[in-house]
C-alpha cells in the first residue's frame, strides 16, 4: 500500500487487533467488575479503539472525549501538550479509563494524568492500543497496553498523517 507517496506494510492485521481488543476488555472488565466505568476518549486517534473496546467491556460503562495535542508537524510531536477539548462530565469519585490511540514519548498522557488527577476521581486507569517504548521521555507507563511496537510511524485503525488512513482496518507502519 502508498500513502502520500511512501510505501506502507501492515505491521498489525486486523484480525490481531480484534483479538486484543477482546482480551484488553476482559482484562478491563475484571477490574472494574461491579463498578461503573466512565470511558474517557482521547481524540481523534482512539475514537476507532474505543468504540471497539468499550463494546468489550461487561458492566455499566459511560463515555466521555478529550481531545489534546502535541503534535506541530505531520510525522513529529512538538512535546507541548495543548488542551483542546475538556470533559463535559465532572470524574470526582469516579471510576476513570482514559484510552488513547498511542504512547509514545509519553509526555502527552503523563500532562493529561496529572490533570485529571486534581478533579478527584476514585481510579484514574489508562489504556492504549500501541506503545512505543523507544521513544519515551518520561517514565510514564499505561496500565493496560494492546501492543508494543517499534520506533515507526503507524497509520490505520483510528490513526492518521494529516488526516489520511484513519479508516484503513490494519495498523500499517509508513516507511521513512
Amino acid at each position: 500500500m502508498e500513502i502520500k507517496g511512501r510505501k506502507a506494510e501492515i505491521l498489525i492485521p486486523e484480525r490481531k487487533i480484534k483479538d486484543k481488543v477482546k482480551e484488553l476488555g476482559k482484562k478491563i472488565s475484571k477490574d472494574f467488575e461491579g463498578k461503573e466505568l466512565l470511558v474517557v476518549g482521547i481524540l481523534k486517534g482512539s475514537f476507532i479503539f474505543m468504540a471497539d473496546l468499550v463494546r468489550e467491556i461487561k458492566g455499566k460503562v459511560y463515555i466521555d472525549f478529550m481531545q489534546v495535542s502535541s503534535y506541530h508537524t505531520e510525522m513529529e510531536s512538538s512535546g507541548e501538550v495543548i488542551f483542546v477539548k475538556d470533559l463535559s462530565t465532572d470524574i470526582k469519585g469516579k471510576n476513570v479509563l482514559i484510552v488513547d490511540d498511542i504512547i509514545d514519548t509519553g509526555r502527552t498522557l503523563e500532562a493529561l494524568v496529572e490533570a485529571l488527577k486534581q478533579r478527584e476521581p476514585e481510579v484514574l486507569k489508562t489504556c492504549v492500543l500501541l506503545d512505543k517504548k523507544e521513544r519515551r521521555e518520561v517514565d510514564f507507563d499505561a496500565d493496560y497496553v494492546g501492543f508494543v511496537i517499534p520506533d515507526k510511524f503507524v497509520i490505520g485503525y483510528g490513526l492518521d498523517w494529516a488526516e489520511e488512513g484513519r479508516t484503513l482496518k490494519d495498523i500499517y507502519a509508513v516507511e521513512d
